[in-house]
């Protein structure tokens, strides 16, 4: 099994699809297969042994997940093996559902980079790295992905914009930047500068323990000894605070400064949606009807309008 997903992501990879997570979980699924004396075809038996047994989480929506990311290995299979038989409809209920995110309040994003300002050692790099990463997502949005695959020559000082290469679906964008967000990325690439190459290709992000590019299990592992550490308390529909919530957290403060401010928000989510990068302007919408601060807000301005009418009228 482990020798035909390596064949089935490697056709993936030719045809331009990253494959990062979802790869290592279709390899993760091979090897339990092979370790576990499977053979032959694929089997939904194998295929929910493993949503259960090897999930990290004990939950419906986990194992659901894990089959959705065996789909598309299956579909490559049965081209190969008529035999193949995969889980029919949906065994442990529908896997993509979106949960309301927790949103940092300023406070809790302040307390976040300033416990990464106590990471050793203190004149290294990795003080330096993780302060301004978090920082950046704070203050941009991007998606931890999109971080991690910055070059340094994506930063454009005079410009003061960021170039993203690598974001979702491979799309490019200009992420325009805000002067602090500038000065504070130079003050980081001094730091880096001691540490590798600083030509346009190289990495803009580099761990301090290995020399090379950041890589995501690094990030994850100190966000999550830092908010324990914190022990903030998570607010939304996920059992605890994720890095990706800094970039729902930006969107829900843009949006809401702007409704606090009277803005027309049809028309300023076109120019939020482009600089988050979403694929479908809905995904921007759909934070203010599963974010409650939102909710309240978007609840006050229609009861204010609403006021207004019937004065009107009643005049």
């Amino acid at each position: 099994m482990l020798s035909r997903a390596e064949a089935y992501l490697a056709e993936r990879r030719r045809l331009g699809f990253a494959l990062d997570r979802s790869g290592s979980q279709i390899q993760a699924f091979a090897r339990f297969a092979d370790g576990s004396g499977h053979e032959g075809s694929l089997t939904s038996a194998i295929v929910l042994r493993w949503a259960k047994q090897e999930a990290q989480f004990s939950d419906p929506y986990s194992w659901a997940r894990r089959v959705d990311v065996l789909r598309p290995f299956a579909r490559y299979l049965i081209d190969l093996d008529p035999r193949t038989v995969f889980p029919t409809g949906f065994p442990f209920g529908r896997s993509k559902r979106r949960l309301a995110p927790h949103i940092y309040t300023p406070a809790e994003v302040g307390a976040l980079i300033e416990a990464a300002g106590r990471l050793t050692p203190h004149d290294g790099l990795t003080l330096a790295t993780f302060t301004t990463l978090f920082g950046l997502l704070a203050a941009t949005g991007l998606r931890i992905s999109e971080a991690l695959g910055l070059r340094c020559g994506d930063l454009d000082n005079r410009q003061q914009q960021l170039t993203i290469r690598r974001g979702k679906f491979q799309r490019t964008r200009l992420v325009p930047l805000h002067s602090t967000t500038t000065q504070a990325l130079r003050r980081y690439l001094r730091v880096r500068s001691r540490y590798g190459p600083m030509d346009i290709t190289a990495s803009l992000f580099l761990s301090e323990k290995t020399g090379a590019p950041l890589r995501y299990s690094e990030v994850r592992g100190v966000f999550l000894g830092l908010s324990a550490e914190l022990g903030i308390v998570p607010r939304g529909g996920h059992r605890f605070i994720r890095i990706h919530d800094l970039r729902h957290t930006f969107i829900c403060r843009r949006l809401m400064l702007w409704q606090e401010n009277g803005a027309d928000i049809n028309n300023a989510m076109m120019a939020l949606s482009t600089y988050v990068g979403h694929v479908s302007i809905g995904d921007t919408y759909w934070y203010l009807q599963a974010v409650p601060e939102l909710m309240a807000i978007a609840s006050t301005r229609f009861e204010e309008q609403a006021i207004m009418i019937r004065e009107v009228d009643h005049d």
